[in-house]
């Protein structure tokens, strides 16, 4: 059997002494060959139990503190949470629906199936202009359109495209 490191099959990486072309780790650790090269690539035997232990618990532990696939968050909790925030969205929806007229909630609501996250920014607005008094009566369509008239215009970005030629050397500047 011809050694896979020497017909290109297994990749080495960056790192090795570039003048003897001896790499520093190999990017595959189960190659099987009877070469000394790829003999030094099989994964290494894992004799100590009590150091795999500890990388089992310390791996456990930093995907539970980045709240990875071992999540282990009580299931009690995880439903008072979405209560929670079922609650939080129900009442948002319950004080818009008394700031809007039926009309304005069913323009919002299109503007929400095409871009939430705007919908979701003119929802923010209208909710701190009513807590802090700026609007005192049932906001129509027209207003509402004219509030996202206003808001389009804050936020607008103007993009300039500049095209610079580049000169030949042999060009002449004449």
């Amino acid at each position: 059997m011809k050694c896979l490191a020497s017909i290109g099959l297994i990749p080495w990486s960056v790192g090795g002494n570039n003048r003897t072309n001896i790499p520093k780790q190999p990017l595959i650790a189960n190659a099987t060959s009877s070469c000394s090269r790829c003999i030094s690539l099989r994964a290494p035997a894992r004799a100590d139990p009590e150091l795999e232990a500890i990388r089992q618990r310390r791996l456990q532990e930093l995907m539970a503190s980045h709240g990875g696939v071992g999540n282990q968050q009580n299931p009690e909790q995880e439903k008072a949470q979405d209560d929670a925030k079922r609650e939080a969205e129900e009442r948002r929806q319950m004080m818009l629906s008394q700031i809007l007229s039926a009309e304005a909630r069913e323009r919002l609501a299109r503007i929400a199936l095409v871009k939430p996250e705007k919908a979701r920014g003119v929802e923010d607005f209208i909710l701190r202009a009513a807590q802090m008094g700026q609007i005192t009566e049932k906001v129509s369509e027209e207003r509402l359109i004219s509030l996202l008239e206003q808001i389009n215009n804050q936020t607008t970005r103007q993009t300039k495209v500049t095209i610079q030629r580049r000169r030949s050397v042999l060009e002449d500047d004449d």
